[in-house]
C-alpha cells in the first residue's frame, strides 16, 4: 500500500502540474486557445511578400552596386597596363636611338634587335598590331634616310575613365 500511494502521489503531483501550466497557456496573451489559433501562429511565423521583396530589392542594390566597382576596376587595370607597355616601348626607342644614331624603322625592329622581348598586346584592343606609330621629323643632314618611329600611342579610339583619349596618350 506504501508503493501505492508514493504512485498516486506522484501522479497527483503530475497531474497538478499540467493543470497549472495550461491555465497559464490559456491565460497567455499571445497564446489565446481558439479554434483558429494553429493558423494565427503560422501566419505570424514567417515572413510577407512584401519583406521578401524588400530584401531582394536591397540585394539587388547592392549587387549591381557590387558589379559597376568591378567593371571599373577591370578598366582601371587596364589603363595601368597600358601606360606601362607606352613607358617600356618609348624607353625601348630612346635606347635604340642613342645607340644607332637612328630611330628604328617599325616596332617589329625593337623586338628583332633585343629592345624588347616581344611587342606588347594593346590592352584596350587586345592586338599587338593595333599600335600606332609617330614618324621621326626627317633628318636635313641625311634625307635619303627613313625617318623611322620617334612616339608609340595607342590605336583605340575609346575614351579612358579620366575623359581623355587612348590615342592622346
Amino acid at each position: 500500500m506504501g508503493t501505492m500511494n508514493s504512485q498516486s502521489g506522484h501522479r497527483s503531483r503530475v497531474f497538478r502540474a499540467l493543470k497549472a501550466s495550461n491555465s497559464a497557456f490559456a491565460r497567455s496573451p499571445h497564446h489565446p486557445i481558439t479554434p483558429s489559433s494553429h493558423f494565427s501562429v503560422f501566419r505570424h511565423s514567417g515572413f510577407t511578400l512584401i519583406e521578401l521583396l524588400v530584401v531582394l530589392s536591397i540585394i539587388m542594390v547592392l549587387a549591381s552596386m557590387g558589379l559597376a566597382q568591378y567593371r571599373n576596376s577591370i578598366q582601371h587595370s587596364k589603363e595601368a597596363v597600358l601606360k606601362q607597355d607606352l613607358f617600356l616601348m618609348r624607353d625601348a626607342i630612346d635606347q635604340y636611338y642613342a645607340d644607332k644614331g637612328q630611330y628604328p624603322s617599325t616596332l617589329d625592329a625593337l623586338a628583332s634587335d633585343g629592345y624588347v622581348r616581344s611587342i606588347p598586346k594593346d590592352p584596350i584592343t587586345d592586338s599587338a598590331s593595333t599600335w600606332q606609330s609617330v614618324p621621326a621629323e626627317p633628318n636635313p643632314n641625311s634625307p635619303t634616310v627613313e625617318p623611322g618611329v620617334f612616339d608609340v600611342k595607342s590605336g583605340s579610339d575609346k575614351t579612358a575613365l579620366d575623359g581623355t583619349k587612348y590615342a592622346d596618350w
